[in-house]
């Protein structure tokens, strides 16, 4: 199993859970401060919400593939590299109230795109910055192009 990530940051996050809700016919995943996650089967999609600051507009966050296994995030990390992607490597990090290995690749246009597996559930104090916080954008949306934004979380 393997699905694409969507991870929006939302200025109203009760009023998305609700959207969504509606338009996927399934409840969240997984709920914390800020966040919420939903596995839908049909389309194959985990889409991420994070809490963003009120009265903006929903933008994009960062993409992904998530898959099983740390094998298969080490074969997208050789595969990327060999093709000359520049690829950053985070293994048991934690974000997104999940422990995770994961590889980043920017696309043309800067977009953020990690690999990623999920490896355990994390405590709720492990999860996303506001966006309102400094480096929020960090966290969860790989290197912002330097080694330095990989040490502050994801």
């Amino acid at each position: 199993m393997s699905r694409v990530q969507l991870a929006l940051r939302v200025s109203d996050l009760e009023a998305s859970i609700t959207f969504y809700e509606s338009l996927f016919g399934v409840a969240p995943a997984k709920r914390r401060p800020g966040y919420a996650n939903f596995a839908i089967v049909e389309p194959p999609l985990k889409l991420v919400l994070i809490e963003g600051e009120a009265d903006q507009p929903t933008v994009m966050d960062h993409l992904g593939v998530e898959v099983e296994t740390t094998d298969e995030v080490n074969a997208a990390t050789t595969r990327l590299s060999e093709l000359g992607l520049f690829t950053a490597v985070q293994n048991d990090t934690t974000c997104c109230y999940a422990v995770q290995d994961k590889v980043w690749v920017h696309g043309p246009g800067q977009e953020p795109w990690e690999v990623y597996t999920v490896k355990a559930d994390a405590p709720d104090d492990t999860g996303i910055r506001p966006a309102n916080q400094p480096d929020a954008g960090v966290c969860c949306a790989g290197p912002a192009g330097a080694e330095a934004a990989l040490s502050s979380c994801c």
